[in-house]
């Protein structure tokens, strides 16, 4: 996991790294470019590798699905209040209830303010979020949810104190290398409305109306070393600025049948849907090479420069800084709609008591429709054509369970992931073709206390899309498929049901993702090379103890929390073409957090000491009433 700018969480699963397409909230699809709000949620659900495929076009590694609190029919509440560091604060507000006597309609408002300073200068936030929903009982078998939410996020970026020759800058972690009045304006809408029958039983159609509504706006500096203006030697930087601004709206609507039914003495777990679904997303992009044409200095005419500073020296004491707020005109407006349809069908067949095998397919099309190209400042329109993209992705598994509480599973599954974007040429690029293998087994021990669960994987990721390295100026923003990308891991999950007051979380994950074939005519990679970003080693382990009600300490709870990354590559990867590049070495770090609560009554305060290289302590309080 990491972030980018410090507004958006990238979240990676063996080896390859989420984008909106694997992101889901409350079963729809979202934009994960702004860190979702986690108050309003009540668990996260992750599906790794194949088990992902059928919520369809989804690219390696699996998906996670954020599922918001829910109403509820009981009368109650809670306010909370966590401060931090860096002038951090943030009340909450979470209220449920009946809205009858019948109690046939609950609701449910979550709502949040946040606001925070940084351990980087000048860097600081603030976010508004709301959550109310709805819950409706049609009929004794029918139910209606509706949920909607809005989040609105302001922030200054940072994108970090750069590289100085392939070597992390030397700088104090405080320094700040971007403009003062840059911003990253968010803001996020969404709306579903969840119909679930119940035809008896064994039997339930669940069908989704969903829509999102995604809009940022940002002007900031560049990031540094961005467009090959690399920090010298003695740290002095040619920045530029980036601005960009996008509009995006998300249509979709699912049907899921499941059930349960007998052949014989075989038993049958079967699951049947489709879904549709639409984008529609306006991307402008803003003239960068205009605003210093007034310089002297005609070499640095029509060039994205905006100030030349020191990154020893970022505020400018032996320099005078640049500060005012030049003028961007739009360059292009980018129209894009895609739809998609898919139908999938699964069974889980158990054919003995022992063994268990699971065939699903999913027949997926994707549709890119024409996209418009406005160029604003001539007037003039041009189009990348449309194509549309067919597959079907088979996916099967078999289950083998010596005793009740040991299984061994193994499970292959073919799918693909459409790739966004165009070539040189500005043709469309084809989409990924993803095999994934699987190997493991689970356990369930000392009567269900401890379940211990290991995964071995490889994932074969064909016609991988990376950006051109050295673009044409005509399509700036021109990708390539490279060739091939493999990962291989092991994975370990620890987890025990809390026993004489303690309980333990724990996992480890070892991958490797390297491209393993390379095109002749790519220009960025070559085989054999490692991933940039992805740490061979992670791990993490939760420990938490709650005093026994007998005891003197009633009340008290104590925990510890581990997360570790180990060392990734980073820079860029050396090549023929490119002799002087470097892939750079990033350290590993690990994440220590201690924690002590006490709870009575309706009252629970928690205090939090996360010891890393960035120290703060955040209190909680939170009362229930």
């Amino acid at each position: 996991m990491g972030t980018t700018g410090g507004f958006q969480e990238e979240i990676a699963a063996r080896g390859f790294a989420f984008n909106s397409s694997n992101t889901f909230k409350n079963g729809v699809r979202y934009n994960n470019a702004v860190m979702p709000e986690m108050s309003s949620v009540e668990k996260l659900e992750f599906l790794k590798g194949g088990s992902a495929i059928l919520f369809g076009n989804v690219s390696a590694g699996g998906v996670i699905n954020i599922v918001t609190k829910k109403p509820k029919f009981e009368n109650c509440g809670e306010i909370s209040f966590r401060t931090g560091s860096y002038d951090f604060y943030k009340p909450s507000v979470d209220v449920y209830g009946s809205l009858n006597k019948k109690q046939t309609a609950a609701f449910r408002i979550n709502t949040t303010y946040e606001k925070a300073r940084s351990y980087r200068d000048v860097v600081n936030s603030e976010r508004l979020y709301i959550n109310p929903s709805l819950l409706v009982k049609i009929s004794p078998r029918t139910d209606l949810l509706i949920q909607t939410d809005y989040l609105k996020d302001n922030r200054i970026p940072d994108y970090g104190t750069g590289a100085i020759n392939y070597t992390v800058a030397n700088v104090p972690r405080n320094a700040f290398l971007g403009v003062s009045w840059g911003y990253n304006n968010l803001s996020q809408a969404t709306a579903n409305a969840t119909v679930t029958h119940h035809f008896n039983n064994n039997w339930q159609l669940q069908t989704i109306a969903g829509y999102h509504n995604y809009q940022s706006d940002l002007f900031a500096a560049a990031r540094p070393n961005a467009n090959s203006s690399f920090i010298q030697a003695d740290g002095t930087w040619i920045s530029g600025l980036q601005k960009s601004k996008t509009e995006e709206q998300y249509y979709i609507v699912p049907a899921d049948l499941t059930g349960k039914f007998a052949t014989g003495k075989i038993e049958h777990t079967v699951l049947v849907g489709a879904d549709a679904d639409r984008y529609n997303t306006k991307s402008y992009t803003y003239v960068t090479n205009a605003y210093n044409n007034a310089l002297s200095n005609a070499s640095l005419k029509n060039k994205n420069i905006y100030d030349t500073i020191n990154v020893f020296d970022p505020y400018g004491s032996s320099f005078t800084k640049r500060n005012d707020i030049p003028y961007l005109a739009p360059n292009l407006l980018t129209t894009s709609p895609i739809q998609r349809i898919g139908f999938y069908a699964q069974d889980l067949i158990s054919l003995t008591s022992n063994f268990k095998l699971l065939a699903g397919v999913r027949y997926s099309m994707q549709q890119n429709q024409r996209a418009t190209v406005d160029t604003l400042a001539k007037n003039t329109r041009g189009f990348v054509k449309a194509y549309t993209t067919r597959a079907f992705s088979p996916r099967i598994g078999l289950v083998y369970q010596p005793t009740k509480t040991v299984s061994v599973f193994a499970s292959y599954t073919n799918n693909f992931s459409p790739n966004t974007g165009v070539d040189t040429a500005n043709n469309p690029l084809k989409p990924s073709i993803i095999d994934q293998y699987e190997l493991g087994v689970k356990t369930d021990l000392f009567n269900k206390v401890l379940s211990v669960n290991v995964t071995g994987y490889i994932i074969v990721n064909s016609n991988f899309s990376l950006a051109v390295v050295n673009p044409p100026a005509a399509v700036p923003a021109a990708r390539e498929l490279v060739g091939e990308v493999t990962s291989k891991g092991v994975e370990v999950d620890i987890a025990t049901k809390s026993f004489h007051g303690f309980s333990l979380i724990a996992g480890y994950s070892y991958n490797d993702t390297r491209y393993t074939k390379s095109n002749s005519a790519s220009s960025s990679v070559k085989a054999g090379d490692r991933l940039r970003y992805n740490p061979s080693h992670t791990g993490n382990a939760s420990l938490y103890y709650a005093f026994s009600p007998n005891s003197k300490l009633k009340g008290f709870s104590v925990g510890a929390g581990l997360f570790y990354v180990g060392n990734r590559v980073a820079g860029r990867n050396n090549t023929a073409i490119n002799p002087t590049y470097k892939l750079m070495t990033l350290p590993d770090y690990s994440l220590i957090d201690l924690n002590t609560g006490y709870a009575m009554r309706n009252m629970r305060c928690v205090l939090n000491y996360p010891t890393s290289l960035i120290n703060s302590v955040i209190m909680c309080m939170m009362i229930t009433v």
